[in-house]
């Protein structure tokens, strides 16, 4: 008999809305429908805007905001901490091409480079510490890993705090990158004879197709959710199928899941992780696209899944180069084996980047208390003998914002952009063509902070999404692509869903993505905590300029004047 968890769900999804935060006391007494009301209200009723220049200006479209999010208000916290720690951040640098989270801030790189720089002969900016890697499997890391270095100790505390993840329940590693922690996961877990693998993802993930492969050259059985079109929301009936068992619950392999789909937003309900728990599936959880506070929401007295994985950065905007962490349970550690597989190395050491030291050198902890270069750079600071302590003001900045503001200031951010977006139509009806096409959810309280969209001309062509992104770049707006895939069409669906498909992938080659899906390319943007009302505003502007059927063929020839050569875009 099938437990009730199992038989409230056989309809599709899981609801979100029982699971996944609300903010609904951001709008005492009001329903979905009431914040999509004003969210609409933001902008003129029932106005599209066919010229790029009949946009009402930021000033005016500022006032209407604040008036339809009066709670908006409450997030000045973070404007101020931008203008202070992060001042790089301006209309020559807005990013919407960032997941992850922020170790340390603009000022602390700015202060270690002034410091750094007094020195003779000036040595680069330090790179607040450096990486190494260790030649040694995951189980034997796990158990047989060695002395960590102070410096290791310290940054492990601090983001284990900062993820709300006990140390009396998790080992954490560091991996290089996310590539290497799934296929470090996929090459050291004890899939049993008849194994299998679950992924819901419903876009290529370079992560995950070294996850997918490594686990085919073991022999075992790959499933893929997926996901309807055009809401692009899980097939809940398919999906279950695959996780629930017919012959009890024996151990079935390894399920995959993120909270919601890092490329168009669309949320995912907790309980499939209960549910995968319940018949026997090892869960890995895909944290990489949660913001900043959103493991505080997880409730991991209920939902612990046996692995955990995420990425971190050096500073948002700027330098993207990091680790990612691959967070072990601790009862779950008897899942993994001894793996054999040289090519699965990729867990890393950090040792501090006070003086010039070769990647593959470690500092002892006694060399780390002699290095005093770094005390005035505000990297970190040795306190009357207690040892080093590590100050990651990108962290500590998150944390005294808090999950409620950081979450409210994102919603509000992203479904502003996403009804500007729509609101940009072609003229000259009959035609009357939509400029931005977005996939996945459109205005909601619980989509994610990033949206898929593509552009289409006055003829209801695509406009190359590399080319979307390139033009975005000569305005200093950084924007992201992707393709999505796992895309289900019923009988019924429209043809214009069906033509949307492509062969190619997002890196522009000619054939098809590598689980033999067909799929679409998309341009991304993905906001972040410090992102502003400002940044939203000039890339709905940006993309405006497509209205003029002659935009790119305008932008190719000014390229052509001021560099006097000819440029493919």
């Amino acid at each position: 008999m099938q437990p009730p968890c199992v038989q409230a769900c056989c309809d599709a999804c899981f609801p979100t809305s029982s699971v996944l935060p609300s903010y609904s006391h951001e709008f005492p007494n009001s329903s979905h429908g009431e914040f999509e009301a004003a969210t609409s209200s933001t902008l003129p009723p029932s106005t599209q805007f066919t010229n790029n220049e009949a946009l009402p200006t930021l000033d005016d479209s500022y006032i209407n905001f604040t008036k339809a999010y009066p709670s908006f208000g409450n997030t000045s916290q973070v404007d101020r901490i931008r203008a202070q720690e992060y001042y790089h951040l301006n209309p020559s640098n807005i990013c919407f091409d960032y997941t992850g989270y922020g170790l340390f801030s603009h000022a602390q790189d700015q202060a270690s480079s002034s410091a750094s720089s007094s020195s003779s002969p000036p040595p680069p900016p330090p790179p607040f510490f450096l990486i190494s890697h260790k030649a040694l499997t995951l189980h034997s890391q796990i158990l047989y890993g060695g002395q960590e270095s102070e410096l290791e100790s310290k940054i492990r505390e601090r983001i284990m705090a900062f993820m709300n993840i006990s140390e009396a329940d998790y080992t954490l590693v560091f991996i290089a990158n996310e590539v290497s922690a799934f296929k470090l996961v996929a090459d050291s877990f004890q899939f049993q004879p008849g194994g299998e693998l679950i992924t819901v993802y419903d876009h290529k993930s370079e992560a995950v197709d070294a996850m997918i492969e490594t686990c085919k050259e073991q022999g075992v059985r790959v499933l893929s959710a997926k996901f309807s079109w055009p809401s692009l929301r899980i097939m809940g009936r398919k999906l279950k199928k695959m996780v629930v068992s017919k012959r009890g619950k024996r151990k079935r392999g390894l399920f995959v899941f993120p909270l919601h789909s890092s490329v168009t937003g669309t949320p995912y309900s907790y309980l499939w992780m209960s549910l995968a728990r319940k018949f026997g599936w090892h869960v890995l959880l895909d944290a990489r696209a949660l913001g900043p506070k959103e493991m505080d929401t997880l409730g991991l007295t209920i939902f612990k899944p046996d692995f955990i994985v995420c990425s971190f950065y050096k500073v948002f905007g700027q330098n993207p180069s990091g680790f990612g962490c691959l967070f072990i349970k601790k009862s779950s550690v008897s899942a993994l084996r001894e793996s054999g597989n040289a090519t699965s190395m990729g867990i890393v050491g950090l040792s501090p980047a006070f003086r010039s030291v070769s990647p593959q050198q470690v500092l002892s902890s006694s060399e780390i208390v002699e290095v005093s270069t770094c005390l005035e750079s505000g990297q970190s600071r040795e306190k009357l003998g207690t040892g080093l302590e590590i100050e990651c003001r990108g962290l500590d900045h998150a944390d005294s914002v808090g999950l409620v503001v950081i979450s409210c200031r994102g919603k509000f951010l992203i479904n502003w952009l996403v009804n500007a977006l729509i609101r940009l139509q072609h003229p000259h009806p009959p035609t009357g063509n939509f400029l931005i096409r977005i996939y996945g959810p459109k205005i909601s309280l619980q989509r994610g902070t990033v949206v898929a969209f593509n552009v289409f001309d006055w003829k209801g062509e695509k406009v190359d999404p590399s080319i979307v992104q390139k033009l975005a770049g000569r305005c200093n707006i950084s924007l992201s692509n992707a393709f999505l895939q796992n895309i289900w069409f019923s009988e019924r669906s429209d043809k214009e869903g069906q033509r949307a498909l492509e062969k190619v992938n997002m890196l522009g080659q000619s054939n098809k993505s590598r689980n033999g899906d067909f799929g679409i390319n998309v341009v991304t943007a993905s906001l972040a905590l410090f992102t502003n009302f400002e940044d939203v505003y000039r890339l709905w502007a940006f993309l405006s300029r497509f209205l003029d059927a002659d935009f790119v063929d305008k932008e190719r020839w000014r390229y052509m004047a001021i560099n006097q050569k000819i440029i493919d875009i």
